[in-house]
């Protein structure tokens, strides 16, 4: 169903905006990885509200609790359960728009496919799901760069009209963290944060690109035709709430370009076989070449604004909406970590699928060279 993603390191998440909690459980993490809260809290810390004058007022410490799946520090190779608690909703925020369709969110469309609704924030149409993924991604981003050097960075690339200049291979999480916006280029940064302040104050929102470069993937990750690692990583990212349009190396801009202008020549380098060029984004044939993997992802402007706009009721009466509650301007500062996370669990997923038996010893191996004790395959 649509609450898992994933086939070999499995998560499903629960929850809705305005209920109890949220949270996720991740099955197929290998045993012996060690793991604890402080590790899924850096990435939640990202990515919950209330962190800037930018993003969403809500006050959400996001604390991860793992009730499953760890014993004294280390993973035990079951099920991996965690909860986060919400602690600042206020769903009567929504009494309003109970009986109203707001524009282009998913109140229409839930209502539609399941003759029911949660009115509150939005249930799970709300980017508070996202919790779950971030916190699964923080596991799968340790397992990725711990035991296999990968190291994934996203930034924000663009606000409204707003471009950065940034070169996705030299692109640092220190950078990107400078800043309130999460835009490595100081520059352009400051002025993409007085966009948002302006949109703000003006009850609007904008939208934007986060662009994400994955460093040490080893060639092979992605399977034949429907699972391809582009055609995965496409759907985990749009899969993100107010997600636009996905694109990889060149994207859209290769259309401009003829086969002889485009193509990336293979050369001998470095004591291996690699590409002169990297305008196929480190994805050739829906499985990465061994170049850096690079990907941009558009996000529109958040949905609801305190703007008055034109709806109906569910009875089809025409109303003037003047939504509350608490809200991004600007969904692209937070997107970061969520983009990071859906690249983190689609990489991690391929590099099991793709494991041959000799090589899942290997991986074992690798592990348990890491850690005290014996422990077994994955």
């Amino acid at each position: 169903m649509g609450d898992s993603f994933g086939k070999l390191f499995r998560i499903t998440t629960w929850g809705e905006s305005h209920g109890g909690g949220v949270g996720v459980v991740i099955d197929g993490c290998p045993a012996g990885i060690a793991l604890s809260e402080a590790d899924i809290q850096v990435d939640l810390d990202r990515r919950k509200p209330g962190q800037s004058r930018i993003t969403s007022q809500r006050a959400e410490s996001d604390e991860a609790r793992i009730c499953s799946g760890v014993f004294e520090g280390r993973t035990l190779g079951t099920a991996i359960s965690i909860v986060v608690w919400n602690q600042d909703a206020r769903p009567e925020a929504y009494d309003d728009m109970k009986e109203l369709y707001r524009p282009s969110h998913a109140d229409f469309t839930y209502e539609q496919k399941f003759g029911v609704r949660n009115w509150q924030g939005g249930g799970r149409a709300s980017a508070r799901e996202t919790v779950g993924r971030v916190a699964a991604g923080a596991i799968a981003r340790k397992i990725l760069s711990a035991e296999f050097g990968i190291e994934t960075v996203a930034y924000v690339a663009k606000v409204h009209d707003i471009e950065a200049q940034i070169d996705p291979d030299t692109v640092t999480a220190e950078a990107v963290e400078a800043n309130i916006v999460r835009c490595p280029d100081p520059e352009a940064a400051e002025r993409m944060i007085a966009r948002i302040e302006k949109v703000r104050k003006a009850g609007d929102s904008v939208g934007g690109v986060v662009g994400a470069v994955v460093r040490g993937c080893p060639a092979g990750l992605g399977e034949p035709v429907f699972d391809k690692l582009t055609a995965d990583l496409a759907k985990g990212l749009m899969s993100l709430p107010a997600t636009r349009g996905v694109e990889f190396g060149m994207g859209f801009a290769s259309t401009d370009l003829t086969g002889s202008a485009h193509n990336d020549a293979f050369v001998f380098r470095d004591g291996r076989i690699r590409t002169a060029t990297n305008r196929s984004g480190g994805i050739q044939g829906g499985i990465s070449n061994g170049e850096n993997i690079i990907l941009r992802v558009a996000f529109k402007p958040t949905a609801t604004i305190v703007q008055p706009q034109e709806t109906v009721d569910r009875e089809g009466r025409s109303v003037e909406l003047r939504a509350k509650g608490r809200h991004d301007p600007c969904v692209l500062p937070r997107a970061v970590p969520m983009v990071e996370a859906m690249i983190n669990l689609v990489l991690t997923d391929h590099l099991m699928r793709t494991m041959t038996k000799k090589d899942v010893g290997r991986l074992a191996d690798l592990i348990g060279s890491r850690t005290p004790g014996k422990h077994n395959a994955v």
